[in-house]
């Protein structure tokens, strides 16, 4: 007689177009659904909500998530959260004895309360959350209570999609990220004038700008070299987007717990010019990019535009390093492969309760 296929209920704080929001789609849209059957709980709408009942999951929106478990019987939730403590979302757990709980720890912070007790393994979004981990708060981060999984990548759609024949000389630059100045650093903002003087015809596309980035183009006179563009909704229109420049160019304060446009942009074949984080923030953007390899890196706005410079004058040395990119995305961040790996997650950690799946 065969068995039902496991309960799995992911929670997640919003369903909107984020990175975090977007992990999860891909996660619950790639289990293996003889085995696994999935289910979304989130206290509010979004956008994506519609998307994933399109791919014929089951979703849990707004209400009480005590009653949800209580309703879906999940043998495992999966909770996608910065790391903080989270109380509403532990706590029903704990009431439910659900069987196995995981996180992934989108920003590698701790949770000290008595509730994460609760939680049977932690996945950090890179090494290097999990290495600082270990190091900021003195846990061993070891295996299976902590662990890392790295972002889902549609790198197949991308890797179709995305033009085989593009022009790395073309003097055009990309950036991506949410309207948020946290996404934001002085360098993407200084390098501009730099480049709009030194080389001709230079373009910089960007999503997500927010309102100082609109007042410092129209401070330098650079409403002509500088297009906005709307936000984006699919990975089809990321690809389309990143179809029309010759390298992301990333810059980013806070850094990257993992850098997921910068994944989807190795995908697609493109050299990422990025720098490092200072002091103790995330830095998992040099993790991703392998400098000379698959990109760059540049600390001042000086080296960062020699560096997108460098790129335009060798194109060739351009194209190797978006080659070495698609491969390393395609080897590492693969959607089918990392829900994979999930999956044996998932079935050890059951099978350690006594559970059969």
């Amino acid at each position: 007689m065969s068995q039902s296929p496991v309960r799995v209920l992911h929670t997640v704080a919003s369903l909107g177009l984020g990175g975090t929001e977007k992990v999860m789609q891909s996660l619950v849209a790639n289990l293996d659904r003889t085995r696994f059957q999935p289910a979304v709980f989130c206290p509010h709408d979004g956008e994506r909500a519609a998307r994933l009942r399109e791919l014929g999951i089951e979703t849990h929106i707004g209400g009480d998530l005590l009653i949800t478990v209580e309703r879906f019987r999940p043998q495992i939730v999966h909770v996608h959260r910065a790391g903080w403590t989270d109380p509403d979302t532990l706590k029903p757990l704990k009431m439910t004895n659900v069987p196995v709980v995981v996180e992934t720890n989108v920003f590698g912070r701790h949770d000290p309360s008595s509730l994460a007790r609760i939680i049977d393994c932690t996945l950090f979004v890179s090494r290097f959350c999990l290495e600082r981990f270990t190091i900021e708060y003195g846990i061993p981060a070891e295996p299976p209570r902590y662990s890392f999984l790295y972002n889902p990548v549609d790198t197949d759609f991308f890797a179709e999609a995305a033009r085989t024949d593009r022009d790395f000389s073309r003097p055009v630059i990309g950036r991506i990220s949410r309207p948020d100045p946290g996404k934001w650093s002085g360098l993407a903002l200084d390098v501009l004038p730099i480049l709009a003087r030194d080389v001709p015809d230079f373009r910089c596309h960007i999503i997500g700008a927010i309102p100082e980035t609109h007042a410092f183009v129209r401070e330098h006179g650079l409403e002509r070299t500088v297009i906005f563009h709307d936000p984006v909704h699919s990975d089809a229109e990321i690809a389309a987007f990143l179809d029309n420049v010759s390298l992301l160019a990333h810059a980013n304060e806070a850094g990257e717990s993992f850098g997921l446009v910068i994944a989807e942009a190795m995908a697609c074949g493109l050299p990422v010019i990025t720098h490092p984080a200072v002091g103790f923030r995330d830095n998992a953007q040099l993790e991703l990019v392998d400098h000379g390899v698959t990109g760059l890196f540049a600390s001042t706005a000086e080296e960062y535009a020699n560096a997108v410079k460098f790129l335009f004058n060798n194109p060739d040395e351009a194209r190797r390093m978006g080659d070495a990119g698609r491969k390393k995305a395609a080897r590492l961040y693969r959607a089918q492969t990392i829900t994979a790996q999930l999956e044996n997650i998932y079935t050890e950690l059951l099978r350690s309760k006594g559970i059969t799946p």
